[in-house]
Order: C-alpha cells, then structure tokens, then sequence
C-alpha cells in the first residue's frame, strides 16, 4: 500500500497550517462522510467552509458552489468528490493560493497528488481526515 502523506505531513496539516478548512462535496447531509469530518473539524477548532453545487449553508457557514467563488483565503482545502474530479479541484486549491490539499478515503489521483506537490504545497491522499485528527488524539 503507498502511503500518500507521511503522519508529520497529516499532523501538520491538522495542528499547524490554518483554520480555514474549504471542505468540497459538504452537504447538509449527516449520513455523509464529508458531513462528519467537517462536525470534528469544528471540534477541534476549524472554520469549516462548504463548497458543493448547491452552495447550501451548513452548520450556520455560508456555502459555494466552488473555490473560486470563496472570498476569502483557504489554507486547507478538503476533498470529498470522485477521482476523476479530484485533479481539477486540486489545481484550483494551487491556484487559490492554498497551502495544503487532502484527498479523502479513497480519493486518489495519483498525477494531482505530483502536481499539488510540486507546486510546493502540503498533500494528503487516500485517508480520512476524521480517523486522522481520532488517531493522533487532537479530540
């Protein structure tokens, strides 16, 4: 199994890159994975920013239908749509002036993950977020 993100990357990302969290894919849907990461998000202190088509606030935070249309700085955007999608919105988190990406469970583009990388920003790929912040006991 290949590791993308090393636990001092993952542990950085949590602890010390910023708390403005674009998390893409949020919904208002609890049954969602990307609904519970963003509830632990909070707990440990993140603005949690909802970017999804609809642009439905969650949670009382204003949603948008992409990171373009967020108008202010993101340090971390997380990713909670298919592979095939993943790439793009890991270009736009470059473009945006992010600092770091994750790639949920899951989510894997292998070629995103060189990209974003070689742009010089921080990246995980393939792991949860919420297992991620339970595991290294920041709740």
């Amino acid at each position: 199994m290949t590791v993308y993100g090393d636990d001092a990357t993952t542990s950085n990302i949590l602890t010390n890159t910023g708390d403005t969290w674009a998390v893409v894919g949020l919904s208002n849907n609890p049954e969602r994975a990307a609904y519970r990461v963003a509830a632990k998000l909070r707990r440990i202190g993140k603005k949690v920013v909802p970017v999804h088509p609809k642009a439905e606030a969650v949670e009382g935070e204003q949603g948008y239908a992409s990171l373009a249309d967020i108008p202010f700085p993101v340090d971390v955007v997380n990713v909670f749509v298919n592979s095939d999608l993943a790439g793009a919105i890991a270009d736009q988190a470059v473009t945006l002036g992010a600092k770091a990406v994750w790639f949920q469970l899951d989510v894997i583009d292998e070629s995103a993950y060189a990209r974003t990388r070689a742009a010089g920003l921080q990246m995980v790929m393939d792991r949860s977020a919420g297992r991620e912040i339970t595991r290294l006991g920041l709740l």
